[in-house]
């Protein structure tokens, strides 16, 4: 297969112009927790200057997982027929609540939120808002992915242009080791975990009626989720998009430029080009390729945009309806002893998995979008990232942001595992505390290039000091995860996800022109800030919403005092004056 550099041509876009920012915000910064009662708070900023105009703020609490609003109970998650899963006795609450969304339609205002669980769960909700701009749940209820095969991890998203919840789903299961699963100890413990959807018992199903009941080629996809005024909604899994371990969807103002970002590691970046405005079903997907020019503070490298082909929804949807599998689509041989792949087939180094692949005659538009991370390393793309997550746009810049939580693996050069079967494109020192990058766009938003921002600084804490145990600067940056950007006002907001980089996860916002960078959030011990996502203006008012994930789920287990302190919160900062 011939590597395809992608030429896209700049188009007149109606409507779009660069914006200079024009407006003044800063924001009172929050201190780093160093009292155990503030470690198991939600601490945030107390007020902003917005343009000289002091604006008090707090973090209002919308819901928390179990919370009873009208007949639903939020955070409940169900099985394909509706009903509640069981925790041993009592029902399942998740409370790895993420991204939350805010969606006013008609005369109401709705939000959805999705749980990173395994089985998964949606929520919609209607909200309340007041004069003030204060927000409050008055409903909830969940939706159901039933005839979609269920939801799989899903973890950041977006709000589209036309206004539509885009989300996403994580790490879907390798489905070449399902294919050759004889037995269910072959299967992976993800996959195992969907048992209890299909109404299984792990402990006692056979891995015939596992197999006839999941497919691994059902998840691993953007979502789209259109609600009425009714609260009637409609949801579709965008099988034309690729097949990812999808971080996030973003669109761009063209509303036909999708950039999707893929977690894990020997990942890929993608670009998805919709041949309709505000229509996601059919278009050609897009790979990047890292062509390196510095290995300083991140690294920095022009981009090319490897062709993976055109698809539709229809036609992805029929070849899935036929239960194509891998050894379908692909065909597989050893490596020779040199490293090298046989005559006719290419290497492809994926998730971490180095093969030697050929895709069979016919297959290779499914291939593209089933096997899309194997296909876009066999034809020449960057697989390498390691833990890539949220996107954020600049339309001052013209720019992108990524954030990287940690780099390490692939990215390194010449890693015995993470580079075999690769092209080494990667050469960059590790860096446990993540990075985050800025991606320039041309007039047609390819973005062109990929450059370190800022990168957060490894560090020993002594065992004497308040943050031992820290192994990041405990004034920069550790693993940032869920990125957002004010528009008008030039700033990068920045969410963390760390465990030992720091012990209370912070948001940030960094005044781009200046270089500042303030806290102005921190969460409990061992959660995580999750949706940090900036609504200019909803009904008059602006909001920043952050969830608080998993309260001392991922760290800092021991210290749960109240099983009650364990339940996630939906909120936001603010209320702000709109942002017009």
């Amino acid at each position: 297969m011939k590597l395809r550099t992608l030429l896209l041509t700049a188009t007149a876009l109606t409507g779009f112009a660069h914006i200079a920012a024009a407006g003044d915000l800063s924001f009172t910064a929050v201190a780093a927790p160093t009292e155990d009662a503030i470690k198991r708070s939600v601490v945030a900023t107390a007020s902003a200057m917005m343009d000289g105009v002091e604006v008090p703020l707090a973090y209002h609490v919308i819901a928390r997982s179990g919370d009873v609003h009208g007949e639903g109970t939020f955070a409940q998650m169900i099985d394909r027929d509706g009903k509640p899963l069981m925790a041993g006795d009592a029902t399942k609450i998740s409370n790895s609540a993420d991204f939350t969304s805010l969606l006013p339609v008609g005369g109401k205002l709705f939000s959805i939120t999705h749980f990173e669980d395994n089985p998964a769960g949606m929520y919609l909700s209607e909200l309340a808002q007041d004069a003030d701009g204060n927000l409050s749940m008055t409903s909830t209820k969940p939706l159901s992915f039933a005839g979609l095969g269920g939801l799989w991890l899903p973890c950041a998203g977006s709000v589209s242009p036309w206004n539509t919840h885009l989300g996403s789903e994580e790490y879907p299961d390798d489905a070449r080791a399902f294919e050759a699963a004889a037995t269910v100890d072959a299967l992976s413990d993800d996959a195992i975990g969907m048992a209890p959807y299909f109404g299984l018992d792990a402990a006692s199903m056979t891995v015939d009626a596992f197999k006839a009941a999941y497919n691994p080629y059902n998840y691993g996809f953007v979502n789209e989720i259109s609600v009425a005024e009714s609260g009637d909604a409609t949801i579709v899994k965008h099988y034309a998009m690729g097949r990812v371990a999808v971080e996030l969807p973003w669109v761009m103002p063209d509303q036909k430029t999708v950039y999707i970002t893929d977690d894990g590691s020997n990942t890929g970046l993608f670009m998805f080009h919709a041949d309709t405005a505000g229509d996601l079903t059919e278009g050609n997907l897009y790979a990047a390729k890292w062509v390196q020019t510095s290995d300083v503070n991140g690294g920095a490298a022009n981009l090319e945009w490897v062709d993976l082909g055109h698809a539709d929804q229809a036609s992805v949807q029929a070849g899935m309806e036929k239960g194509v599998s891998f050894s379908d689509m692909f065909e597989v041989a050893e490596f020779n002893a040199d490293g090298s792949c046989p005559e006719g087939f290419a290497s492809s180094n994926a998730g971490g998995a180095a093969e030697c692949l050929k895709i069979k005659a016919g297959m290779e538009m499914l291939a593209s979008r089933l096997e899309t991370r194997r296909v876009a390393s066999m034809m020449g793309a960057t697989t390498e990232f390691r833990k890539m997550e949220g996107l954020a746009f600049s339309p001052e810049k013209n720019a992108l942001f990524l954030a990287m939580s940690e780099v390490s693996k692939g990215m390194m050069d010449a890693d015995e595992k993470a580079d075999k079967g690769g092209r080494n494109d990667v050469r960059v020192p590790k860096n446990a505390c993540g990075v985050v990058y800025e991606l320039a766009l041309d007039a047609a938003f390819k973005a062109t290039t990929m450059t370190g921002l800022i990168a957060g600084k490894p560090m020993e804490y002594g065992a004497d000091s308040p943050y031992a145990g820290g192994t990041c600067d405990i004034d920069g940056i550790a693993n940032p995860d869920n990125l957002s950007f004010i528009p008008g006002y030039n700033t990068l907001l920045i969410g963390e996800d760390t465990g030992s980089g720091h012990q209370n996860d912070a948001v940030w916002a960094m005044d781009l022109a200046k270089g500042d960078l303030v806290r102005i959030m921190t969460t409990p011990y061992g959660s995580e800030a999750t949706s940090v996502d900036w609504y200019s203006n909803v009904n008059g008012h602006a909001y920043l919403m952050t969830v608080v994930q998993h309260p001392y789920g991922e760290s800092d287990q021991d210290k749960l005092q109240d099983p009650m302190d364990a339940r996630a919160y939906v909120g936001y900062l603010g209320p702000f004056p709109a942002v017009k």
